[in-house]
């Protein structure tokens, strides 16, 4: 009967234990079979905050061209010769830029005489001496987007530039000019090309090098030195556009335009004898003129 209640008295102590949590549980090893547990690579938790777009960075500040008035510049050439032109700025900031070289007949000044210029910038500015009425019948309207900036300059000893023309010095301001217009505020230097009338047509191609995408002419001849026909042929080497008008009766410049060769390069000859800048005078104005120069600076500069 003692035996009996010492029994009873352990077994009672070791169910109060148990329900105490004085026990653990069996603890297992792990079996040398099982594969191992799986590396977790740590990863640090890291707060990123949502972006926020500030007034300024959600809307860039609108580029302020500069008014379209002619910027009057000097500039000089490699012998020295002091030559001055005029910067007419474009819409757009970093833009094409077109070099336009004069005839012999006259100076920078046709260029707003025939209204190239205001043509150019596209900019409704009606500034040259032609109105924009008057424009529309030569030139067809330019991609609402597109606005060239433009650049005239007096060869020496014409307008208001120094020196005494002759035909070498008119080769180192063509090129000149070309390397100036480069250097001009919001234009960018790899798109360049040139427009020239006689002397100036021979000028934009004797002179188009690095930047400079192509040239159009008007009654080239062959004056500053240089074959037309090899320099075309330059340019068609490089890829670069040229296109050479000239009157059938014009004989100098209409075999100069025939004389050169090239799969990028275009020759048209008109009926009648208008000579450079006539062309774009009422009323020796060829039919679809304005749309072949059109075409020539959609081509050059990839528009």
């Amino acid at each position: 009967m003692k035996k009996k209640n010492i029994f009873i008295a352990i077994l009672l102590l070791a169910l109060l234990l148990i329900s105490c949590g004085g026990g653990s549980g069996p603890v297992e090893e792990a079996s040398e079979d099982a594969p191992p547990a799986p590396e977790v690579e740590a990863v640090a938790s890291v707060s990123v905050a949502p972006e926020v777009t500030t007034e300024t960075e959600a809307t860039a500040p609108n580029f302020d061209p500069q008014p379209p008035e002619g910027q009057r510049m000097q500039f000089e050439t490699s012998d020295g010769t002091a030559l001055i032109g005029y910067y007419y700025p474009a819409s757009v900031p970093n833009a094409p830029i077109v070099v336009l070289m004069h005839w012999a007949g006259g100076d920078q000044t046709d260029w707003q005489k025939n209204g190239v210029i205001d043509w150019l910038q596209n900019r409704g500015g009606g500034s040259g001496a032609q109105s924009l009425s008057q424009q529309s019948v030569v030139y067809p309207p330019m991609p609402e987007s597109v606005s060239f900036a433009v650049f005239t300059f007096d060869f020496r000893g014409f307008g208001e530039s120094s020196g005494k023309f002759d035909r070498s010095g008119g080769l180192l301001d063509a090129k000149s000019a070309y390397e100036f217009a480069k250097r001009l505020e919001d234009v960018d230097p790899t798109r360049m090309a040139g427009i020239g009338s006689s002397i100036g047509s021979d000028g934009v191609v004797d002179g188009c090098a690095d930047g400079c995408l192509g040239a159009f002419s008007f009654s080239p001849g062959s004056y500053l030195t240089l074959s037309y026909a090899d320099e075309v042929k330059r340019l068609d080497d490089e890829g670069k556009p040229v296109t050479c008008v000239a009157s059938e009766g014009d004989s100098t410049s209409a075999s100069t335009c025939n004389g050169a060769t090239g799969e990028n390069y275009k020759s048209v000859i008109y009926a009648g004898t208008a000579h450079g800048d006539e062309l774009l005078q009422q009323p020796n104005v060829p039919e679809g003129l304005g749309q072949l120069i059109l075409d020539w600076l959609l081509l050059a500069f990839g528009v």
